[in-house]
């Protein structure tokens, strides 16, 4: 199976999806006079935008070492979700700033049209399938180990959760008459909070990764335990771990007995690598410093 194409698959099938909601929700959100569904719209499009996004950059990260990636392209794609992560601050700054100019108009005695039934029905139409491209992005994203794809997933559902916020102020506004139109900008307001929280949660995996921030503690501990498994291997230390796009890199010091040849002490770190491979990956980077045990 060839990553690079599945990724590209199922990101084509996210996209097109987008493209017919995006189109949908602008239309239904000017026909049908909502601030939230025009707000959900700008949403579909930062999600059509963070498809692009993947596109170009797994295509980059799939690139293997090279002289001047000695670790090989894989944060590349750590930098595509950092960017998802700010595509949905910025779609939820501007879809938060629509909503309080609407409720100020509304606080100060203007009246707000009234949402129109295709607004409804584009936000429960847009529920159902952003739903079902989360499931199936989410799915394939954990299958390939892809981070990029799992943080567009999540683009998916969080604009499943503002056409719920959407369809919940809308038919509010609808049902209950034009004294409650104010529904519909406080429905938007609430989906762009629900953005800021989608968007940290992405920007910070994405930063985390890109300072070097260490794998968690469990993790670490997993690794220690491979290598304290073996009877003739004493006291890893020094650990350091990092991740590397959707591979992890490991290296540590150890202690073997020092007056065992060097090809045995050898024939042990590549034991050891082995099984640290097997364990996280073919292609996760392992770097072993043997030293006499003192």
């Amino acid at each position: 199976m060839n990553r690079e194409k599945e990724i590209y698959k199922v990101t084509l099938i996210g996209s097109a999806g987008n493209a017919v909601l995006l189109t949908f929700k602008f239309i239904a959100g000017i026909l049908g006079h909502s601030s939230a569904m025009i707000a959900d719209a700008v949403h579909s499009l930062s999600d059509f935008v963070t498809d692009l996004l993947v596109l170009v950059f797994v295509n980059i990260s799939s690139k293997p070492q090279d002289q001047s990636h000695d670790y090989g392209h894989g944060k590349f794609e750590t930098i595509a979700s950092f960017l998802i992560g700010l595509a949905l601050v910025a779609a939820a700054t501007g879809i938060v700033a629509s909503g309080i100019l609407k409720l100020l108009d509304w606080w100060n005695g203007n009246q707000l049209e009234t949402p129109g039934w295709i607004a409804l029905w584009a936000a429960l139409l847009s529920i159902i399938i952003k739903e079902l491209l989360y499931q199936y992005t989410s799915y394939r994203g954990k299958q390939l180990d892809s981070s990029v794809m799992i943080a567009n997933a999540w683009h998916h559902r969080s604009d499943a959760l503002s056409s719920i916020g959407a369809a919940l102020g809308i038919g509010l506004a609808i049902l209950l008459g034009q004294r409650w139109t104010v529904f519909d900008p406080l429905a938007s307001i609430i989906v762009g909070f629900m953005l800021y929280k989608v968007a940290y949660g992405l920007l910070k995996t994405s930063i985390d990764e890109l300072t070097e921030c260490s794998l968690p503690t469990d993790t670490e501990e997993e690794i220690v335990e491979i290598i304290q498994s073996f009877n003739d291997v004493y006291e890893p230390h020094n650990l350091r771990t990092r991740r590397i796009g959707n591979r992890i890199a490991i290296e540590v010091h150890v202690r073997m007995d020092g007056q065992l040849p060097l090809h045995i002490v050898h024939e042990r770190a590549t034991t050891i690598e082995r099984k640290l491979k097997e364990r996280f990956g073919s292609k996760t980077h392992v770097t072993l410093h043997m030293e006499p045990v003192k």
